[in-house]
């Protein structure tokens, strides 16, 4: 896993063939520190304990949490998080919110977050936008789409009254 980190990491940072082949000083200086940034990413995403595992052979919540730091490794401005909470379970789930707020407090990136599972998107949202069969039907606070009833009937369907 480290390695996935580390390639990830070469992607802003590439000293050249030339250092890489005569492995110079500026090489070394490079690949000690990529390997401690993988580390610290790794610790970070609390996969420190499997950085020499295959990436294949973790569980799944764990192999999200791998995706994120590697594209973390690549310094974006904006991290697009497409359903990550899809598949896990609950304390995954609330473990994923945790780090999703760290990731937002500590390296300022801005995350566009795609999610079905309404718990994740309240609690880590200043902003929602609610799209209905591909037309955005409302935008606004946690506070406001909760109780937009537009978003109540497309997701929740007529009360039963306006159904008659």
């Amino acid at each position: 896993m480290i390695d996935n980190v580390r390639t990830a990491l070469s992607v802003n940072d590439d000293p050249g063939i030339l250092h890489a082949f005569l492995r110079t000083p500026k090489w070394e200086q490079r690949e000690q520190s990529t390997v401690k940034e993988a580390e610290r990413l790794l610790e970070l995403l609390d996969l420190s304990d499997v950085a020499k595992e295959q990436s294949n052979s973790l569980p799944y919540g764990r192999q999200r949490r791998l995706e994120i730091a590697r594209a973390l490794a690549t310094r974006p401005k904006l991290l697009l998080l497409d359903e990550p909470a899809a598949g896990m379970n609950p304390q995954e789930s609330a473990d994923l919110m945790h780090l999703i707020r760290r990731l937002r407090d500590e390296f300022g990136v801005t995350i566009l977050l795609i999610e079905h599972d309404m718990k994740v998107v309240m609690a880590l949202s200043q902003r929602v936008t609610v799209l209905d069969q591909g037309e955005k039907i409302a935008e606004g606070s946690p506070a406001e789409i909760k109780s937009n009833p537009r978003v109540i009937e497309a997701y929740l369907g007529k009360p039963k009254a306006a159904r008659k």
